[in-house]
């Protein structure tokens, strides 16, 4: 059974990043956010095992699959390699989400974070292709697919190992076209000359392109006044043939409508905009950035506390903006309550999860020689 695309909204609400309100989810403003995408006539939901420490699934229950009825919106999570340890994990962990979630049966499942390595093996070693059709051929799944963090070698390996792959989850955005580790541009021409649908995740690239310098915010104002810094990385996106959905993993109904209003009467690039984005990527890349995405999956293994996005999100800030005294506030009141970049021991727990494969460790001293050294 194919995917039927015309069922697909343009936009997908990634439950990744929800807003918490002393250190839990914010259940009102998530019911709130639900009931603003539903009615405007979007309906798909993204979620994994190990969102927000395993409290994303539970959450679309109390928000979306106790409040509307199960015809009218379709969700997707994910099996995470890591937390196998023997076969019998699988239908534990799907079992165990079913029941989080409170539905009889996943409209999409993926397996989660496919990469080179302990992850790919893992889903090998166990069958997990196999086992992902059985529970289709038993109904708890409708579709099944993979989010991939791989090289483009690997993902042509997988597809050419399991055509009964169905839909293929990539990061794709306009900075990571060329990036010489997402390498997304390649994945996105094999999945589209085998015409398998894609859909997009961190196409802000974690909000980094939401806030663009000075420079690159009055080109694009100027040609769309009206118009998001964000709405750009997002109609780029959705002006791609291929692409299904794309999440968009928002933290408040401030996100919400304005994503709502860029998808509600698409307007896909212009010639002149397509041009205007590679001029910003050529901007961008003029400045070094931290590739991180805030995905957040380095955060709860941190011995130390250490909350590694936000600490580079301000080193990010700093390097565009070397006098911003707001990223240093921000900083202060961020380890008042979680770990120093200077607490780091370089233990290597958060280089082994991170999809992006970053040297988070020496990142660290570079932060630490920034935002904790006294200054003089």
């Amino acid at each position: 059974m194919s995917i039927d695309l015309s069922k697909m909204p343009k936009l997908g609400f990634g439950l990744m990043r929800l807003p918490e309100k002393d250190g839990v989810i914010d259940h009102e403003q998530v019911c709130n956010m639900v009931d603003k995408y539903m009615s405007a006539g979007m309906n798909y939901f993204d979620t994994a095992y190990v969102y927000h420490g395993g409290r994303s699934e539970v959450a679309a229950r109390e928000a979306l699959v106790k409040r509307y009825p199960r015809e009218s919106f379709m969700i997707a999570t994910k099996l995470p390699a890591w937390e196998i340890k023997k076969a019998e994990d699988v239908d534990r962990i799907f079992n165990e989400q079913l029941e989080r979630a409170g539905v009889d049966y996943f409209d999409l499942y993926l397996l989660h974070s496919i990469e080179d390595g302990n992850n790919y093996d893992t889903y090998e070693k166990y069958d997990c292709f196999s086992w992902g059709l059985k529970m289709k051929a038993e109904g708890r799944i409708k579709h099944l697919g993979f989010s991939f963090h791989g090289t483009p070698e690997l993902l042509e390996t997988v597809l050419d190992k399991h055509p009964e792959v169905e839909f293929v989850q990539i990061q794709l955005n306009y900075l990571d076209r060329t990036n010489p580790v997402v390498q997304s541009q390649r994945l996105y021409d094999i999945l589209s000359s085998r015409n398998i649908p894609i859909i997009v995740m961190e196409p802000v690239r974690g909000g980094m392109l939401a806030n663009m310098p000075p420079k690159i915010e009055e080109r694009f104002k100027e040609r769309r006044p009206d118009k998001s810094i964000a709405s750009w990385a997002l109609r780029f996106v959705g002006s791609l043939p291929g692409v299904m959905t794309i999440l968009s993993g928002m933290s408040n109904e401030e996100q919400m409508e304005d994503n709502i209003g860029t998808f509600k009467n698409f307007e896909p690039l212009a010639k002149d905009e397509f041009e205007l984005i590679d001029w910003a990527t050529d901007e961008l890349f003029s400045m070094p950035q931290i590739g991180c995405t805030a995905c957040r999956y380095c955060v709860d293994g941190c011995p130390q506390g250490i909350v590694i996005p936000d600490v580079f999100r301000t080193i990010n800030t700093l390097r565009r903006y070397p006098d911003d005294w707001r990223s240093k506030n921000f900083y202060r009141g961020l380890t008042s309550r979680s770990g120093k970049a200077s607490d780091c021991i370089a233990c290597g727990q958060c280089e082994g999860v991170c999809p992006q494969h970053l040297p988070i460790i020496e990142l660290m001293k570079e932060a630490a020689e920034i935002l904790d050294t006294p200054q003089q």
